[in-house]
């Protein structure tokens, strides 16, 4: 998922072998690709009070506003790295984000919804900028042979930072929600209940503040570091394949457009059960105080699966067929959510954290085996695949519209999903490809 760092390209190793502060400022960066990511969930839950959303279709484009930016942003990045560079691109990235959360102020000031996806959009666009720069620096700031470590420590660091952002945000500005909410229905007079709604959103400015003033500091931090360039120069990977010879476009690779589509779904169904769990949650009837950390206990399971894939990949179990595994098991999972009722379809939402652990990092070096001198193109359609995070919630939320008495029919999306993303794992990966030209897969998580 964004946040996560994608199976990287050759690059040139630095000179220097002192990597400890390097590695420490990418370690942050990956950080603060999960923390805001995941901001989203609480967002909801806060917008839908603050602003009076009622529509779930309209609530959900605080997703689509965030994500589709990932779409718009994919080729436009890597002209951007091209013309600044990728360590002064990661800071104008940081910048952006800062811009973004500071368009908090006015959204909360006049409570206007389409102010808070203007500043979704910028932090997004912000964030797709940095992470394709910060990416290719998990590969050169150490030897080559360790490269797969780094990649999981930054993974780590992603996830556990996703899960603690919701915590940290609910705490700052869905503190007393309940009883808001409580007061605000009850309330008689017109300008009570604006007042109310005016205290809640303002209690969203000083932590985007906050954060605004945090990137601003690590972008001049990162501005006047040591971190070593990165080659930008163009390589022709497997140039010398025949095979690859007699492809003159990207769309002459199937088992690449089958994983973009796998990719589309993916990083939808992994946003569905972070993002939409609190809205289910309300909708099921638990409290506020109850919901709101919802997300944390998938991102939690989502930790948890990250870890036992590091122990368990490659030493004793492939990555195809982890991710193989992975899809039945959240197969299972979404039909026993869609059967179950109460505590017990929260807790099969939530295990799907655990499912989803593996996917993106498999299904990148699966989607761009042998494409030679077109895998840049390909990483770019799989970036621009994130899309799907922008459109499978809407999708949610207008299922979730016409059922409000059976909410989790809306998780009927989970299955064709995942059914896709196994179809890949069996056979999909190797449509188009010749079998004697598969190569082994570099199993990195």
């Amino acid at each position: 998922m964004p946040g996560q760092t994608s199976m990287p390209s050759k690059t040139q190793q630095p000179q220097t072998t002192n990597y400890l502060i390097p590695t420490i400022i990418i370690g942050i960066l990956f950080f603060v690709f999960g923390f805001v990511t995941w901001l989203n969930s609480t967002l909801i839950n806060f917008l839908k009070i603050a602003c009076e959303i009622d529509n779930n279709v309209v609530l959900f484009f605080v997703t689509f506003a965030f994500y589709i930016s990932y779409f718009v942003m994919a080729i436009p990045s890597s002209w951007v790295l091209k013309a600044t560079g990728f360590k002064k691109g990661m800071a104008i990235g940081l910048l952006v984000m800062a811009v973004g959360a500071l368009v908090f102020i006015p959204a909360a000031l006049s409570r206007t919804y389409g102010l808070f996806l203007l500043g979704l959009f910028i932090q997004g666009t912000g964030l797709a900028v940095l992470q394709t720069a910060a990416s290719p620096y998990i590969t050169i700031l150490g030897p080559l042979e360790s490269a797969a470590k780094r990649i999981s420590i930054m993974g780590i660091f992603n996830k556990v930072a996703g899960a603690i952002s919701p915590l940290i945000l609910s705490a700052a500005i869905l503190s007393g929600a309940g009883i808001l909410e409580q007061k605000i229905s009850v309330a008689t007079d017109a300008a009570q209940k604006i007042q109310l709604l005016n205290g809640l959103a303002a209690k969203v400015i000083m932590p985007y503040v906050i954060m605004a003033v945090i990137l601003c500091l690590l972008a001049v931090w990162i501005w006047f570091s040591n971190l070593p360039e990165v080659d930008q120069k163009e390589e022709e990977e497997e140039e010398d394949d025949p095979e690859i010879k007699l492809r003159h476009s990207i769309f002459q690779f199937p088992h690449l457009l089958i994983g973009v589509v796998a990719l589309f779904f993916y990083v939808g169904v992994e946003v569905l059960a972070g993002d939409t769990i609190g809205q289910y949650g309300r909708m099921l009837g638990y409290d506020i105080s109850q919901y709101q950390n919802f997300t944390t206990y998938t991102l939690g399971f989502m930790v948890i699966g990250y870890i036992i894939s590091i122990i368990l990949i490659p030493k004793y179990l492939n990555q195809r067929i982890a991710l193989q595994i992975s899809s039945v098991m959240a197969l299972v999972f979404s039909v026993a959510a869609l059967l179950t009722t109460g505590w017990v379809t929260v807790l099969f939402i939530t295990l799907l954290g655990f499912a989803n652990a593996v996917m993106w990092p498999a299904i990148w070096p699966l989607a761009l085996n042998k494409l030679g001198h077109f895998t840049k193109t390909g990483s770019a359609l799989l970036v621009m695949s994130i899309a799907g995070a922008a459109v499978l919630p809407l999708i949610w939320g207008a299922i979730a519209n016409v059922t409000p008495h059976h909410p989790q029919l809306a998780y009927l999306l989970l299955l064709p999903s995942y059914a896709i993303i196994l179809y890949f794992a069996t056979k999909g990966y190797l449509v188009g490809l010749k079998k004697k030209s598969i190569s082994r897969e570099k199993v990195t998580v």
